[in-house]
């Protein structure tokens, strides 16, 4: 059974930082990528950040390309998303997701069809 935990949202002012973890278990397939997601109330949910188990590559949401970055620790049970420089348009509630099937840089930005999901973290930026 896979099992996502984030932690490290909270409330923080506008130019400031945080950094969210996801503690993963389970997570033991031949190939899968692990993904960051935000849903801003309104908006659809949007895949801001990926890594797949091989691919090498990691992707960030033009959004965020300058300055968030995803990390993980080497056996991939724990990711990390460092949120640099911090607006109030990031406000939202922050997922991480598995997919089980595939790894590649290009499918993983896709955001479509992750299989596992956490119960998010809330990030909430003021002005």
């Amino acid at each position: 059974e896979v099992q996502l935990v984030e932690s490290g949202g909270g409330l923080v002012q506008a130019w400031g930082s945080l950094r969210l973890s996801c503690d993963t278990s389970g997570v033991t397939f031949d190939a899968y990528a692990i993904a960051w997601f935000r849903q801003i109330p309104g908006k659809f949910r949007e895949v801001i950040s990926c890594m797949g188990k091989s691919s090498g590559r990691t992707y960030l949401a033009n959004s965020v390309k300058a300055r968030f970055a995803m990390s993980n620790d080497n056996a991939m049970k724990a990711v990390y998303l460092k949120m640099n420089d911090l607006k109030t348009e990031d406000t939202g509630v922050y997922f991480c997701a598995v997919h089980r099937t595939y790894d590649s840089y290009g499918y993983c930005r896709t955001g479509r069809h992750y299989d596992d999901w956490g119960q998010g973290t809330q990030v909430t930026v003021s002005s």
